[in-house]
């Protein structure tokens, strides 16, 4: 006997919950961010050109990191339309804040670097899986790891790990042995939470 299972009703997420999902990802993308600063660490992506960025030319990083992200709005709005377009920079924007608030209300002076890169891992990837559900990311490869995913089916995970080891294997000639370590093993634990939750057709709304 065959059981025909009813078609699944797909409801869109509310302007409500699309708005809460941009400040909840957006704040946990720029603590990870902000703990991988403090601890002179870096992470993949376009993310790391910022990190690398800063550290070279002494600009603050939240500046950096929305100034780099401009070029890749152009592939956003053509390839995944203006709706994602405009929840990117929103989000990118308030990375950008964060990133330069956070020092105002929490002191990380004295921090493990292994505990900061690991904290700062969990936190952006899942900081990445909540703009993601809600059509958005952090901007950056982030778009064009989406948009892969979105074109030919790859997983945006594995399409932002081989981006992220490019950075990091730049990375050696800036940032101390140990440091690099670190956040390797940040980077790594980063892109396992988005390849694990963020997988073509298992999630809808």
């Amino acid at each position: 006997m065959t059981v025909i299972e009813p078609p699944v009703e797909i409801k869109k997420h509310a302007l409500w919950e699309d708005a809460l999902a941009l400040l909840i990802g957006s704040f946990l993308m720029s603590w990870g961010m902000y703990l991988l600063n403090a601890i002179d660490g870096v992470t993949g992506g376009l993310a790391g050109v910022a990190f690398l960025t800063s550290y070279v030319s002494g600009w603050q990083l939240g500046l950096v990191y929305f100034l780099v992200n401009v070029p890749f709005y152009w592939l956003a709005v053509r390839r995944m339309g203006w709706a994602f377009t405009a929840k990117t920079l929103t989000a990118v924007a308030l990375i950008s804040v964060g990133v330069g608030l956070h020092p105002e209300f929490i002191d990380v002076t004295s921090l493990d670097p292994m505990y900061a890169a690991i904290f700062a891992g969990l936190a952006v990837g899942t900081g990445m899986i909540v703009l993601f559900r809600h059509g958005a990311s952090a901007g950056g490869f982030g778009i064009l790891a989406q948009y892969l995913q979105k074109s030919r089916g790859w997983r945006a995970g594995y399409v932002q790990l081989a981006l992220d080891l490019c950075v990091i294997a730049a990375s050696v000639a800036l940032v101390e042995p140990w440091i690099l370590l670190c956040s390797i093993v940040g980077g790594v634990l980063l892109n396992l939470v988005v390849a694990i939750n963020h997988r073509p057709g298992r999630y809808f709304g």
